[in-house]
């Protein structure tokens, strides 16, 4: 909810659909009935499906394809993160650990020019 509501506070027309695992995630994604997401941020060590492998079949779906995924964990392994980029994420950061940090993490993502 600290990142619903970090969103919120940069941008108080953003539509936030979090869920809880990765299968609920991967479910809202394909929903055709929805718009295509701006952005899909992308909890890498979420319960179900992990991140990882939510990031291949959003990169296997050609209408999610394009959309830019930025992958946050607590993991700090720059061997993951060049794996990640790989596989189609357009940024890897590491989880933030104040409320602080994730409104910066918000606004940096939300301020790039794409």
């Amino acid at each position: 909810m600290l990142f619903v509501e970090a969103a919120k506070e940069v941008d108080s027309e953003i539509t936030c659909l979090p869920a809880s695992d990765g299968m609920e995630a991967l479910a809202l994604l394909r929903d055709g009935r929805r718009e295509v997401p701006d952005f899909i941020f992308l909890d890498l060590r979420m319960p179900g499906l992990t991140g990882e492998e939510i990031l291949i079949e959003i990169k296997r779906e050609p209408r999610l394809a394009s959309v830019p995924v930025i992958v946050y964990t607590t993991s700090r392994d720059e061997r993951e993160s060049a794996r990640l980029k790989q596989l189609g994420a357009t940024h890897f950061m590491s989880k933030p650990d104040s409320p602080d940090e994730v409104y910066y993490m918000v606004s940096f993502v939300l301020g790039e020019r794409w």
